[in-house]
C-alpha cells in the first residue's frame, strides 16, 4: 500500500506501492524489498502478498518529527499491528482517534482511510511488522470467537474505524517467535505459502487470546498508576538488556525504581510469567534464532546468552523445545 506523505512544506512524497490486488489474491507468494530516502526520512521496507493477505514490515528513521500523512481508497483490510522498536503518535483527523504506538506493543484495527498526522521522534530506529487481512476474511476467521471479536468484527462489517482495544498489549515472546519465522521464512514455492499461511493465523489467535483475556480479567490489578506500568515496562527492558548478566530481582526493583513486591506482582500481571521464567524465554527464544545460523558454534551461543555450561544450556533448550540444539538446525 501506498502513503501519501506530505512535509512542512507540503511537498508530496509517495512510500510504498500502489496496492496489487492481482498479487494480493493469488495463490502464489509476491515478495518486494525496497529502500526509501527522502528529506524527512529513511525506510526499508519489506511486502508480501498472497491468499488474501499482505504482509508489511520495515525500518524507519525520520528526521522530522511531524508528518502529514493521507491514505484512501485503499482496500478493506483489517490490520494486526506490531510495533517491534520505537514508538509515536498517529491522529487521525477524519475519526478524531489518537492512536498512541509504543515499542513491543500490539493492537489489532480497521480503518479504511487516513487523514492526519504522525509523530515520531528524529532519528531514533523505528520497526514495525503488520498483517492484512481481507476485512470478510478475518470476519469469517472470527465469527465463532469471543464477544470481544464478534463485537470488533461487528464494528468493522459496519465500517467504523476502530481498534479492537483502547490499550495495546505488551507483544509475547509466543508472537515475536512467529514473526521471527515469518520474517526469516525461507521456503519457496507451495510450502512457503502453506508457512506463511499458518504463521499468520498462529499469530491472529495470539493476538485474540490475549485480548480475550485481557478483556475477561476480574481481579484487582497491583499497578494502581500509569507510573507504575511504565516502571514494569522499564524493568523489562533493563533486564533484556542485561540478559547475560542478569540482576537480581533486588537489583532490578531498585533500577526500575519500584519495590521488589510491586515489580514481581506486575511483571507477573502485566507479562504473564515470572521476570526469570521470562528471562528464561527470551534466552531460548535468542537462541533458536541464533541456531538458524549453522556457522555459529552451539558453544559461542550458550556463552553468549549467559549459561553456565553448554550442557545447561542444552538441557534448557530441549525443556523448552523437545528437541536439542544440534538437532534443531539441521
Amino acid at each position: 500500500m501506498a502513503l501519501n506523505i506530505y512535509d512542512d512544506d507540503n511537498i508530496h512524497y509517495i512510500v510504498g506501492n500502489k496496492f496489487d490486488d492481482i498479487a494480493f489474491n493469488q495463490a502464489l507468494v509476491t515478495e518486494k524489498r525496497e529502500k526509501y530516502s527522502f528529506p524527512f526520512g529513511d525506510a526499508e521496507i519489506v511486502q508480501v502478498s498472497f491468499a488474501g493477505i499482505y504482509i508489511v514490515y520495515g525500518d524507519m528513521v525520520v528526521k522530522k518529527n511531524r508528518l502529514r500523512i493521507k491514505s484512501f481508497d485503499e482496500p478493506e483490510l483489517v490490520e494486526l499491528h506490531f510495533s517491534l522498536t520505537g514508538g509515536g503518535i498517529m491522529e487521525n483527523y477524519l475519526t478524531n482517534k489518537r492512536l498512541d504506538i509504543k515499542a513491543n506493543q500490539h493492537n489489532i484495527i480497521y480503518s479504511p482511510d487516513f487523514d492526519g498526522m504522525a509523530e515520531f521522534p528524529t532519528y531514533g530506529p523505528f520497526k514495525f511488522f503488520e498483517v492484512h487481512f481481507q476485512r470478510e476474511q478475518f470476519v469469517n476467521l472470527t465469527s465463532e470467537s469471543g464477544t470481544l471479536l464478534k463485537s470488533f468484527a461487528e464494528n468493522i462489517m459496519n465500517n467504523h474505524s476502530v481498534e479492537i482495544s483502547a490499550e495495546n498489549l505488551p507483544i509475547s515472546l509466543a508472537m515475536h517467535s512467529c514473526i521471527n519465522d515469518i520474517m526469516a521464512c525461507e521456503f519457496t514455492g507451495g510450502l512457503k505459502l502453506l508457512f506463511l499461511q499458518s504463521k499468520c493465523l498462529e499469530l491472529l489467535a495470539l493476538q485474540a487470546q490475549a485480548f480475550e483475556l485481557a478483556a475477561k480479567k476480574v481481579e484487582k490489578t497491583g499497578l494502581k498508576s500509569a507510573y507504575d506500568k511504565e516502571r514494569i515496562y522499564y524493568a523489562r527492558e533493563y533486564l533484556l538488556a542485561n540478559a547475560c548478566t542478569p540482576p537480581s530481582l533486588t537489583e532490578l526493583a531498585k533500577a526500575a525504581g519500584i519495590n521488589e513486591f510491586k515489580l514481581k506482582q506486575g511483571f507477573k500481571e502485566t507479562f504473564g510469567n515470572t521476570v526469570f521464567g521470562y528471562l528464561s524465554d527470551y534466552r531460548l527464544m535468542k537462541a533458536k534464532e541464533l541456531l538458524a545460523d549453522k556457522q555459529v558454534d552451539i558453544k559461542n551461543i550458550s556463552n553468549d546468552l549467559g549459561y553456565s555450561s553448554v550442557q545447561h544450556f542444552n538441557k534448557a533448550f530441549s525443556k523448552k523445545f523437545g528437541i536439542s540444539p544440534g538437532k534443531a538446525r539441521l
